[in-house]
């Protein structure tokens, strides 16, 4: 039992890296030479959402450290994110952060200084007339 305990720990430990940042890294490679974009949008994506992931996982480490089934959790979702038969970056992508930045946009456009600008401008050129 101790040597394959042993085994597994140190799978385990090679796993995180090679699942969440050596296979990604290759892929992002071989997505910036293909010529399609495709692929390209699937690693911006799952490096946007990776990022996201580490930060949450950095300001909630003191909560993360007593829950004792969170790395291999993490790694599970990692491995949904990276792997193409599941393509889960895209889709956090496309249905959280994408639908996020249209309601900030549209809000931003409506009261953003562009329109604070062009206001100025329309009272400037009513008072001029």
């Amino acid at each position: 039992m101790g040597k394959s305990w042993a085994l597994i720990t140190h799978l385990h430990t090679v796993a995180g890296p090679t699942i969440t940042l050596l296979y990604p890294l290759y892929a992002s490679v071989c997505a910036m030479e293909s010529p399609t974009k495709v692929d390209d949008e699937q690693w911006l994506s799952y490096w946007i959402i990776y990022s996201f992931t580490t930060l949450l996982e950095m300001i909630a480490e003191p909560v993360l450290y007593w829950i004792p089934i969170w790395y291999p959790v993490k790694l599970l979702f990692v491995a949904w994110l990276v792997l193409p038969q599941f393509k889960g970056a895209s889709f956090i992508y496309e249905k959280l952060v994408r639908e996020q930045l249209k309601r900030y946009r549209a809000r931003h456009l409506r009261t953003g200084p562009a329109v604070d600008a062009a206001d100025d401008q329309k009272v400037h050129i009513a008072k001029v007339q």
